[in-house]
């Protein structure tokens, strides 16, 4: 394997790095996380203990990935966005003791191939994002987003929708329910809240 790590970087032993990937000054690889190959991790990122990345997947700089998040291939997380793994955060338990690991259950946010995360956004998890959808900067994301949505705010709402050159798409005027990227003249078929490309 080919990897390339910055002397200022901690990566366990036990985690697994693909060939080409990349990691920064200063970013923190936990016990069996898994990188794929060509990915990059920026500077003062954090991916957590046995969580899993695909290929091609880009962490900027202070991303937070907590345990036991996913990652598919293509990801983008953008500068300083965290994904939470505590649905319930407590520093200490009901008697007023400082709680350990196993005094509470993770949970993950899954991040589907091809979708990207903008600075500064919050995933609270349980949360799945689909594939090739778009977290605007800024935005707290608490529940499932779907396909090639857009979404923005706080918490984050859909207010559009991207194909796969994360271009906001634009609906046909004479075909409601249609939707065509500018960039690529690829269409896109709207229905039940849901949007599918065309085969």
């Amino acid at each position: 394997m080919s990897f390339k790590v910055q002397p200022t970087a901690q990566v366990d032993e036990s985690a697994v790095i693909g060939d080409g990937t990349t990691v920064w000054d200063l970013a923190q690889i936990r016990e069996d996380a898994r990188l794929g190959g060509g990915c990059i991790v920026g500077r003062g990122a954090y991916v957590g203990p046995g969580v899993r990345i695909g290929d091609n997947v880009k962490l900027q700089n202070y991303a937070l990935v907590y345990e036991p998040a996913v990652l598919g291939d293509g990801v983008f997380v953008g500068p300083a966005a965290v994904f939470t793994n505590d649905y319930f955060p407590r520093s200490v338990d009901p008697e007023g003791k400082l709680k350990r690991g196993g005094d509470w259950e993770a949970v993950a946010v899954v991040v589907a191939e091809g979708a990207s995360i903008g600075a500064r956004s919050v995933c609270v998890a349980p949360v799945h994002i689909g594939r090739w959808a778009l977290v605007a900067a800024g935005a707290v994301v608490t529940r499932d987003v779907p396909d090639h949505a857009l979404v923005a705010g706080v918490p984050a709402r859909r207010i559009g929708w991207v194909g796969r050159a994360g271009v906001r798409l634009t609906e046909h005027e004479d075909a409601p329910g249609t939707w065509e990227c500018p960039e690529t003249g690829e269409l896109y078929d709207e229905k039940d809240g849901l949007l599918v490309a065309r085969a």
